[in-house]
């Protein structure tokens, strides 16, 4: 048997994080078993879906190392509404599924419960299909449904507690647990790896399996993702879409690892860990059952020492949509002429040790391409106290004396002037820091002003002269 496994987004918002780990955890144990990784779009919700949304899905999985044309499909739910009809035709032939009109008032009328389910009013009343006639699948009085989990057991399901569900609408449309029976059937999937959440609805499609004349697939729920606070995360209040982290500037190899762990681990203290070594260490089975926590806080953390990591050419490279902007990532505050790809290179190693997304890299260099810098006004309040105009005096005199324009001898420059104000180094550079740069925070200060050269750090320390008293 060829294992064969599906990915089944719906192209209805934004990439969800918890959708690219089920997707990473199908298509490593696709590898794994030599099977085939089939990506299947589940396009039948008209009324929201959009072009840009499937588009959206294909470029993500390609971010995170799925690339088009490396899999199956992908397919379309859409295409597939005959079969979808003829089953559910099939079942009503074979007495598994009875037209109903029931509303929901009606059922709440009889069982006296906004919460009791279908009471099976319509089972035996003969109905044919008709407007407001809904197709409903008819479980069994006794017995159970044992689901067979790769990763909870098997879990066991009283069928009588199971009410006979909808399986197609009046128009005669599948809902979601038929279509995506049939959808599975029609592919030939063979295990089926996707969130706990879905769990509720495995019985159910179980039973149309069999009532298909059709083995289930296996069964593997993946524990779903949780906030901070234990809440499944959301996309109205969490942060949530995979393309927002892309175009911060996480790395998608720090994302993919930081994934892979939201349930697993691999063996020893280890969480950095390359992607070949995830990939040949994964084990289904060993999946842990209980909720993940999305810590964003945490994924910074590894995004920042998968940057660390990374040769300098390389993240020179990583920082460029940043450096010039995107369609999805704003431009930066200076015009492409004003960029010195020299200058960027020269402190581009002082920025990789300080960033932990790559849109960091803006704020940190952004006074080397501007004619004047972008002063943080609350880091002037704090820098241009008492006696900052005086030091300020005295390094532009210190400055410009100087013999030669570099690093070491603008620090040992400036650190005199301090010590004749009675300041320590640290002390001293914070006005000619917030002068030059417009923070009191970024690139060491000294490399910074040799990139930016002896003339332009002295108009900027005359400007901020100017504002003093």
């Amino acid at each position: 048997m060829t294992v064969r496994v599906r990915f089944a987004p719906s192209p209805t918002g934004m990439f969800h994080v918890g959708g690219a780990r089920s997707a990473l955890q199908n298509w490593i144990f696709a590898k794994q078993q030599g099977g085939v990784f089939v990506l299947r779009v589940e396009d039948t919700d008209a009324a929201r879906n959009k072009p840009e949304w499937t588009e959206g899905i294909l470029a993500a999985l390609e971010w995170i190392g799925i690339a088009r044309g490396s899999y199956e499909g992908p397919y379309f739910q859409s295409s597939y509404a005959t079969e979808h009809r003829a089953a559910a035709s099939r079942l009503h032939e074979a007495g598994r599924a009875y037209y109903c009109d029931c509303t929901r008032e009606a059922v709440q009328a009889r069982t006296g419960s906004p919460h009791t389910g279908y009471d099976g009013f319509c089972r035996d009343r003969n109905l044919g299909p008709g407007a407001g006639r809904a197709l409903r699948f008819r479980t069994p009085d006794e017995g159970t449904t044992v689901v067979v989990d790769l990763i909870r057991g098997e879990p066991t399901f009283d069928n009588r507690l199971i009410e006979d569900f909808v399986i197609a609408r009046s128009d005669g449309s599948p809902v979601f647990l038929l279509a995506n029976v049939v959808d599975d059937m029609t592919m030939g999937i063979t295990h089926v790896i996707r969130a706990e959440e879905h769990l509720p609805n495995t019985p159910k499609q179980q039973l149309l399996w069999a009532a298909l004349g059709a083995k289930p697939p296996v069964w593997a729920h993946v524990p779903v993702v949780v906030n901070e606070k234990r809440q499944k995360l959301s996309k109205r209040r969490d942060k949530v879409a995979l393309e927002a982290y892309r175009d911060e500037g996480y790395l998608a190899d720090a994302m993919r690892n930081y994934l892979m762990l939201l349930g697993w681990a691999p063996a020893g203290d280890r969480e950095i860990v390359p992607w070949p070594a995830i990939e040949a260490e994964f084990r289904l089975g060993e999946v842990n059952p209980s909720s993940a926590f999305f810590d964003e806080k945490k994924l910074r953390a590894f995004n920042g020492e998968y940057i660390r990591a990374l040769p300098t050419a390389e993240f020179i490279a990583a920082c460029q949509p940043w450096l010039t902007g995107t369609a999805t990532i704003a431009p930066p505050p200076w015009q492409p002429d004003e960029f010195d790809a020299e200058a960027f290179a020269a402190v581009a190693p002082l920025a990789q040790t300080r960033i932990a997304v790559l849109s960091e890299i803006v704020p940190n260099v952004d006074f080397l391409f501007l004619d004047t810098p972008l002063i943080d006004e609350g880091a002037w309040a704090k820098a241009m106290k008492e006696g900052a105009g005086e030091l300020l005096d005295a390094a532009i005199a210190a400055f410009t004396a100087l013999p030669s324009w570099d690093a070491d001898s603008t620090k040992s420059t400036l650190e005199a002037v301090g010590a004749e104000h009675g300041l320590k180094l640290g002390k001293a550079q914070a006005p000619v820091r917030v002068a030059v740069t417009g923070r009191r925070v970024g690139l060491p200060l000294f490399e910074s002003l040799e990139v930016l050269g002896r003339e332009r750090t002295l108009t900027r320390l005359r400007a901020a002269r100017l504002r003093l008293p």
